[in-house]
């Protein structure tokens, strides 16, 4: 059964931005490519720097997919996936998000999958 966790209002979300939410004791970074309800959750921590930045990196379109360039070390993961497009293997992980009623809810399974 989906659980559903709500982090922060959809408009706390500037279009063209990031931000990052607590849920649980998982760092999230929940990106808002454009002026829709269209929202993306990545772990926040590069994988490189050992850092929490992701949700500061910019939003960019590469072969017609969204991806989101670390603002330290400049390493791209995709918004959809999580994967990263220099070396697969520090990839990080995606959760499953979703907006209802205005408000920005991720599944806590997609959390728990995770961290499990």
């Amino acid at each position: 059964m989906n659980q559903w966790l709500t982090l922060c209002s959809v408009d706390q979300i500037l279009p063209a931005c990031g931000v990052c939410a607590l849920a649980g004791d998982q760092q999230v970074a929940l990106f808002r490519p454009y002026a829709d309800e269209q929202i993306f959750a990545l772990s926040n921590i590069d994988p490189f720097a050992q850092a929490s930045v992701l949700s500061r990196g910019i939003i960019a379109e590469h072969q017609g997919e969204l991806w989101v360039a670390s603002p330290l070390k400049k390493q791209h993961f995709r918004l959809t996936d999580g994967v990263c497009m220099e070396d697969e293997q520090y990839s990080v992980p995606a959760y499953e998000v979703r907006v209802q009623n205005g408000n920005v809810e991720i599944n806590t399974a997609s959390l728990q999958s995770v961290a499990g």
